[in-house]
């Protein structure tokens, strides 16, 4: 573990953007994909953490330039060991970086252990399988996911700042900072709007619900991306047809959602299928009960019957019977907030992750003696 002065001159070198110092960097993060995805966040809230006792450097495109960051030059700087005398940690989180050090490892010779972390809910295809052979410990995000594996894995769950999504001190105040009123209630969908998260479902959801609750709105937030325009423009002509252009709102990508979170009053998750899925989470760390499709890690997240509701992906009728629950029943849905809250806070802050993270690098380290 670096000492006190060694996290020091991390912060400090993450801070300037400066390239970090590699006699001290125990552990490399690499990011092999530009566009923003759920690894690339994933690594971007991990890795400030994990700075703060570790000796850790990020490589690749598509991150800020506040994390420590590796310069390509110095990927040279991995074929001997730091100071520490311990191998390196090359914890990829896609096929690409862990083609990378195994590269790295068997062909260049670097003293490198490698780490897989697999959030993928399917039978891997052989390539894949053979890379994760090649790994010397393979983290799993969820049950789900590690049911997929053939070889040993530990499951560390995927965490959230409950700092930053937390319920607001007062939920009117917040909903008129977003341009809403504060005498509705509102239930919100949030991600990119296609097919696979769902969109379509809820805005199908909440055409059968709204009209019979004239004090509720939906709120979709999320890019639709240039192939997903026609699906998106559809949606609210759907909504437009059913006279509920006004209480179907789209806001498109946001700033920040953060907030948006703790103005809702109830959260749908209607994904046909996710990877894990973290919006789950962060409606109930915001003090607000979730509908979701058995999907992802869902299952793992919410406690049926306490938090929300797990229903069958695609099962449009248990969607509005469950929501609709929620809708007409003030005091459940006050009890399910106040529970969902408790236990995105007691199960699921960032700092586990990453304390269950470091665990696993400690057995690797601790296995090579």
């Amino acid at each position: 573990m670096a000492d006190h002065k060694e996290t020091a001159t991390f912060k400090a070198a993450a801070a300037h953007s400066a390239a970090p110092d590699m006699a001290r960097v125990e552990v490399v993060a690499p990011n092999m994909k530009k566009r923003l995805s759920g690894v690339t966040s994933t690594i971007i809230q991990l890795v400030p953490i994990q700075s703060q006792s570790l000796g850790i450097a990020t490589i690749g495109p598509g991150l800020p330039q506040t994390l420590p960051r590796m310069r390509w030059w110095q990927v040279f700087s991995l074929l001997k060991r730091p100071r520490s005398g311990r191998r390196r940690i090359w914890h990829a989180r896609r096929n690409p970086e862990m083609l990378a050090g195994v590269v790295l490892k068997s062909v260049f010779r670097a003293p490198l252990s490698l780490v897989f972390t697999s959030a993928g809910q399917r039978d891997h295809k052989r390539w894949t399988k053979f890379l994760i052979r090649q790994m010397d410990a393979v983290i799993a995000t969820s049950r789900k996911s590690a049911a997929y594996l053939k070889v040993p894995h530990t499951v560390v769950m995927h965490g959230i700042d409950t700092d930053r999504f937390t319920p607001p001190a007062d939920k009117a105040v917040a909903q008129k900072a977003l341009g809403l009123d504060p005498s509705r209630h509102y239930v919100g969908c949030f991600g990119r709007v296609r097919h696979q998260k769902g969109t379509d479902l809820f805005v199908e959801a909440m055409i059968e619900l709204l009209p019979a609750r004239p004090d509720w709105t939906a709120v979709v937030t999320g890019r639709a991306t240039a192939q997903n325009a026609e699906f998106e423009q559809k949606l609210k002509d759907r909504a437009t047809a059913a006279g509920l252009a006004d209480r179907i709102l789209f806001k498109g990508e946001v700033d920040d959602i953060t907030p948006w979170f703790g103005a809702m009053s109830l959260y749908i998750a209607p994904q046909r299928w996710e990877g894990f899925g973290l919006t789950p989470l962060e409606a109930m760390a915001s003090g607000v009960p979730v509908v979701a499709t058995d999907v992802g890690a869902f299952s793992e997240l919410i406690v049926e019957g306490v938090t929300g509701n797990v229903i069958a992906r695609e099962d449009l009728p248990a969607m509005v019977a469950k929501a609709g629950r929620f809708m007409d029943d003030d005091a459940m849905r006050q009890t399910a907030a106040e529970a969902a809250l408790a236990h995105a806070r007691a199960n699921f802050p960032l700092r586990r992750e990453v304390d269950g993270i470091r665990g696993v690098y400690d057995q690797v380290w601790a296995a090579q003696g």
